[in-house]
């Protein structure tokens, strides 16, 4: 109940009864403090998804909640010093088809979406709706899962950009040997898809519209989590979906 009400109250209360919640918490067995942990997960879970106004917007709330088990996973802990801190979290979901708004960039912490817009998927990766991916140089497919952003920008051939350095081996982790950043197209706009029926496709990249490239880049830059979610049929799998793990971390933050 009391954890319930500190959710519903906004993140400012919670913080500020965070000391008797831990104190509750610790005087619970362990197995009741497990269940209570996800109880207050899926708690967190729902009332960013209603706050940020995100069911409105077409994203899945099972998405959510995987890019949520990788967020707290990457949090910073002893062993993971390098990880960010950063309360801002990316979601692509590449099963939604392009011509539809399938990025969001939202900040966990205010429970606020900052931006929700179109982004392209690769070449190889398909037409309207994407189905094959890599982690392969030269394959110009998206490759999916966890990433964390770098820490500063640079000027490519278009334009500004950001790096991404992927986090799941075997799916992800060329990413920087593929120059698969962030970055502007021309062709990631709403008159493209009116002349084409889909966005033009990029060589992995996720690329933005070029109008939005520059506030969304300085939002997420710094080692903040994005995470690129794909249909099953991909056979995606990562140790930063570890519910155990992830719940730890979460449990160790109230």
């Amino acid at each position: 109940m009391l954890a319930g009400l500190l959710l519903a109250a906004g993140p400012a209360v919670a913080q500020q009864q965070q000391p008797a919640l831990g104190m509750a918490m610790a005087r619970l067995p362990a197995a009741a403090r497990k269940i209570y942990v996800q109880t207050l997960f899926e708690q967190r879970l729902s009332v960013l998804y209603t706050r940020a106004g995100l069911g409105s917007t077409g994203m899945s709330k099972d998405v959510l909640r995987e890019a949520l088990l990788g967020f707290y996973n990457l949090r910073p802990t002893a062993g993971k010093p390098q990880m960010s801190g950063s309360s801002v979290l990316t979601v692509v979901d590449l099963t939604r088809p392009s011509h539809l708004k399938r990025l969001w960039v939202v900040d966990v912490a205010q429970q606020k979406t900052l931006f929700n817009t179109l982004v392209a998927h690769g070449k190889g990766t398909g037409d309207v709706v994407a189905t094959a991916f890599s982690n392969l140089d030269g394959s110009e497919q998206s490759s999916l899962g966890f990433y964390r952003t770098g820490r500063g920008t640079y000027l490519g051939k278009h334009g500004l950009s950001l790096k991404l350095h992927g986090l799941d081996p075997g799916f992800n982790t060329n990413a920087e040997k593929r120059a698969v950043v962030v970055h502007g197209a021309e062709y990631v706009c709403d008159d493209f898809v009116k002349k084409h029926g889909h966005l033009g496709r990029s060589q992995g990249c996720p690329a933005l519209p070029v109008a939005e490239t520059a506030a969304i880049i300085q939002a997420i830059k710094g080692g903040s989590v994005l995470y690129l979610h794909g249909p099953a049929t991909a056979g995606y799998r990562s140790r930063w979906l570890d519910a155990d793990r992830a719940l730890d971390v979460f449990g160790r933050a109230l």
